[in-house]
């Protein structure tokens, strides 16, 4: 499974907010440096999600949350997003997941035996599927579902809308072992995040192309699924979803009744759990925050957050074509102000991200964007004078009779996104942009992104995997549907993929930094910040908030006894 699970802007508090008010940029020296450093390290290494073990849990129970499903619901599809990943998780496997901290974990449910070998530079991953390990429409689980999911994804048929090739096209061949039940992996050279690869796997028949592109479009199939719960309503209508524990399952059983998603807006999440209509609530202002904490039988969780969040400049937009112009608006936008307006009366700090592939609390990070840009209105004035952009009597600059316009696109109604969009909108003004906000409805998100519909546009990106050098080319390369920007070369697409070749990960870290510099100097992304994950939740709830690369498996959430 890929690590860029994209999320709009406007659904932080249906998903996963990242509540913080970033630390001033004015703050120097190395004393204040290291004194923040240490701070985001602290507090983005901290969990808040009441673990406890499966059988802490009391068997019954309904959990209800504020969600619904997106325009794409395979989340190898180009167009998934971290909604989508969600969602799926409910009725199809988790064969991998991490510990908050990043630690491979095996589920037996699925991956009965795991071992990775290294021969003659080569490695080989051997995994023996479960023998009880079946689909819903009773077809087995066993190496070819390892080898329909690296297929769809290898990049080898163009016709495959996936998110990301990285790491499948680095394997040779899926071929089967000692029996059907074990899968063999064989790659050229070495490559140490492999299991992100096949966290989850597709069913064959989900893995043609029109499927796989098509089949799950505001729909679901239970019937390629497999898990501890299955659909039980997908209400196209209304939007919301039910899932029930699943009569084919072969395992521990869920411990819920029913895991319900109501469609709700963001707005009014809090006011549903507010009235005890839903279980959680991602918590992104103040006044959230206060009205979670005077809510009856509800508890604040709050801890670290592997979300990043960065303006996206589309290069193809006329005007933003020019590098020139991208540079200024960078330039003149003061992302200490951004955050602090979005995360106005949260008590959190942290240093304003340098990357968009790593984050502050994990070994090799380093602040790659002030390498090549300072916050300078006043550089971005010269800048454009130099492009030729001149100032109108009205103030905004123009161009062989053409106004310098763009816009900037806003997803709902949320009065925060509406105070960040004014924010942008004035700073743009003072160098001579006029920038337009142009409101969609948060259910256009998957098609402002797959048609490029903005010229200037918010989104996050949430990581599922410790491994965050391995998906620089997702944010870079010219030739990745996952770079929305559409920024970027062939020369540099060749550096880029390059960084995937390096066996060793602190080696790979250090080659992505110097990569990630070259990227940056394309002004199509502009990292904003990423903060602690903060929730509102009925007490009680357990396996259930701020778990950083956790995801804990869906038959271990419940209420706890």
């Amino acid at each position: 499974m890929r690590r860029k699970l994209t999320l709009p802007l406007a659904l932080v508090a249906a998903v996963a907010v990242a509540a913080t008010a970033c630390s001033s940029s004015s703050s120097s020296g190395p004393d204040a440096k290291e004194t923040a450093k240490d701070t985001a390290k602290v507090a983005s290494s901290v969990t808040d999600y009441n673990p406890q073990p499966y059988e802490n849990i009391k068997d019954g129970g309904t959990y209800t949350t504020a969600g619904t499903f997106d325009e794409q619901g395979n989340p190898f599809n180009v167009n998934g997003t971290l909604n989508t990943l969600r969602i799926w998780s409910w009725y199809n496997a988790d064969a991998i997941t991490y510990s908050p901290t990043g630690e491979v974990q095996y589920n037996p449910d699925y991956y009965s035996d795991v071992k990775v070998s290294v021969e003659g530079g080569d490695q080989k991953v051997v995994i023996t599927l479960n023998p009880k390990a079946v689909f819903n429409d009773g077809t087995p689980i066993d190496w070819r579902a390892i080898e329909a999911t690296w297929k769809s994804n290898n990049g080898t048929d163009k016709d495959y809308a996936a998110s990301s090739t990285d790491g499948y096209d680095l394997i040779t061949s899926v071929t089967r072992g000692a029996d059907d039940k074990q899968a063999v992996i064989a790659f050229k050279g070495v490559n140490a995040s492999w299991s992100a690869l096949f966290t989850t796997f597709l069913h064959p028949q989900a893995a043609t192309v029109a499927n796989f592109n098509q089949a799950y479009v505001k729909t679901a199939h239970p019937e390629w699924g497999t898990g501890p719960y299955t659909v039980g309503t997908w209400d196209a209508q209304s939007g919301n979803i039910t899932f029930v524990r699943n009569p084919s399952w072969w395992g521990r059983k869920g411990k819920l009744d029913k895991r319900v998603y109501v469609n709700l807006e963001s707005a009014a999440a809090i006011n549903a759990f507010k009235n005890g209509e839903i279980d959680y609530a991602p918590v992104g202002t103040a006044e959230n925050l206060k009205q979670v904490r005077t809510s009856k039988d509800a508890e604040v969780r709050s801890g670290g957050s592997p979300f990043e969040y960065a303006l996206y400049l589309n290069t193809k937009s006329p005007l933003l074509g020019d590098v020139q112009v991208r540079k200024a608006v960078q330039e003149s936008i003061d992302r200490a102000q951004i955050a602090k307006i979005r995360f106005q009366g949260l008590d959190f700090t942290e240093p304003l991200p340098g990357s968009a592939v790593l984050y502050s609390f994990q070994q090799g990070y380093q602040d790659n964007l002030t390498a090549v840009l300072k916050y300078a209105p006043e550089q971005a004035r010269k800048t454009l004078d130099a492009a030729g952009w001149a100032p109108g009597a009205d103030g905004v600059r123009t161009k062989d009779g053409q106004e310098l316009a763009l816009g900037y696109t806003l997803l709902g109604d949320d009065p925060i996104e509406k105070a960040v969009a004014g924010a942008f909108t004035a700073m743009l003004k003072t160098v001579g942009v006029k920038l337009t906000v142009n409101k969609v409805s948060v259910n256009e998100f998957s098609k402002v992104l797959s048609d490029r519909r903005f010229d200037l546009f918010i989104s996050g990106n949430r990581s599922t995997d410790p491994f965050g050098a391995r998906y620089l080319c997702d944010f870079y390369c010219s030739d990745r549907d996952s770079n929305i920007t559409g920024a970027g070369t062939p020369e540099l697409d060749k550096e880029i993929r390059a960084t995937g070749e390096i066996a060793d990960i602190g080696q790979q870290i250090a080659a992505v930094n110097k990569i990630e510099q070259k990227a940056l100097q394309q002004h199509a992304l502009l990292p904003l910040y990423s903060g602690p994950s903060t929730y509102g939740l009925r007490k009680g709830l357990a396996n259930v908030g701020a778990a950083i690369f956790n995801s804990p498996l869906p038959e271990t959430i419940g209420w706890q006894k």
